[in-house]
């Protein structure tokens, strides 16, 4: 394929988009145009102290501005944050960021993706996870449209899942709370499994995907740590900190209680209430927390094994890796940060940093 010296990276500063422009720019191999808001804000600035890293002011809904970064780079890494936009918008604007990125000449398309759970469950709608399969469909539709377009701009889908990180941090699906001294997770996830991811691997991974982009054009590369049963990893929380934490197996509705009036929200924040294909926060993650519990989604760990030989492999790894970084740098251990005090403030998701509020 045609070289590629600069990409251009939509969903630059969430939670993912982070790793993966350290990942394209840390040793000069490629230059970014990140796609933001406000390149002011303090994620923008974590980037900015990349010489190899500029910003195009704007938003990813707006197919002028989409132009603007795409005629300006030969790759392209889309991530559109579905949690601000829902299904219906998310589905626009990824099939026209892929036309557009055809005709404006690129080169190579990484779509950020999820995985299609509704469809791996057998279109069994007690699966449907809204902010899943909103990605999972469109990444199923760019494969199909790159069987025709391969020769002129290959593409490629990078599946992830819930990062390890939001098991301690503030505002997401799995937040932990110190209760009487003990690290607890209370969660509907039964004996089930979820496929967490390292954020910090992912850099990694999307690296490799523009390095080989002949072995990489058509392929869906599905990433994980491993399939974290929520025992196992409060039980490596105790072995590596020395405080004692527990998982807790938890209803439903005493699960959507702790979220009060959120839980009938549109779970995309954006999306339209009135409209019937909106999917309410209860709905979508009532989807999202059967489809771990009856652990619909896999991997292929030796595929990831191959491509990245340093992955981080358990839990337990994230967990000696956080603790490790953290002792080196003088920065805050976990039990630190999951501290009654502490926690509120360390949002890994952008949403949660928005407070829900961020505009398309």
């Amino acid at each position: 394929m045609d070289e590629i010296s600069r990409i251009f990276v939509v969903g630059a500063t969430g939670a993912q988009g982070l790793p993966v422009v350290r990942g394209l720019v840390q040793d000069g191999r490629y230059q970014v145009l990140a796609l933001t808001r406000d390149k002011n804000s303090a994620r923008a600035r974590a980037l900015a102290q990349w010489d190899q890293v500029d910003f195009l002011e704007g938003t990813f809904a707006d197919e002028a501005v989409l132009r603007a970064g795409m005629r300006a780079c030969q790759g392209v890494f889309l991530n559109i944050d579905g949690f601000n936009t829902g299904e219906k918008t998310e589905t626009y604007w990824a099939i026209r960021a892929y036309e557009i990125a055809i005709e404006e000449g690129v080169r190579f398309f990484v779509y950020g993706n999820l995985d299609y759970t509704l469809k791996q469950a057998g279109y069994r709608s007690m699966f449907r996870t809204g902010h899943y399969d909103g990605k999972g469909r469109m990444g199923a539709w760019i494969l199909a449209q790159n069987r025709d377009n391969a020769g002129r701009m290959g593409s490629a889908l990078f599946t992830t899942g819930p990062y390890m990180e939001m098991a301690f941090s503030a505002q997401t699906p799995m937040t932990p709370a110190v209760e009487e001294g003990v690290l607890t997770w209370r969660v509907p996830l039964g004996q089930g499994a979820v496929v967490h991811v390292a954020l910090e691997d992912c850099g990694h991974y999307v690296r490799w995907l523009f390095d080989h982009r002949d072995r990489a054009n058509g392929m869906d590369l599905a990433v994980g740590i491993e399939p974290v049963r929520y025992t196992d990893l409060a039980a490596a929380f105790t072995q590596v900190t020395g405080h004692p934490a527990r998982y807790v197996d938890t209803d439903l509705d005493s699960y959507f209680a702790r979220f009060g009036g959120i839980a009938a929200l549109p779970a995309g924040y954006n999306a339209d209430p009135a409209d019937k294909s909106t999917m309410t926060f209860r709905d979508n993650f009532t989807g999202f927390w059967n489809t771990w519990k009856h652990e619909i989604i896999t991997r292929d760990y030796a595929l990831l094994d191959e491509i990245h030989p340093g992955r981080i492999r358990s839990a337990q790894d994230w967990i000696c890796r956080h603790e490790q970084q953290a002792a080196a740098s003088g920065g805050e251990s976990l039990w630190q940060r999951v501290q009654p005090d502490t926690l509120p403030g360390r949002p890994i998701l952008k949403l949660s940093e928005d407070h829900r509020r961020g505009i398309l």
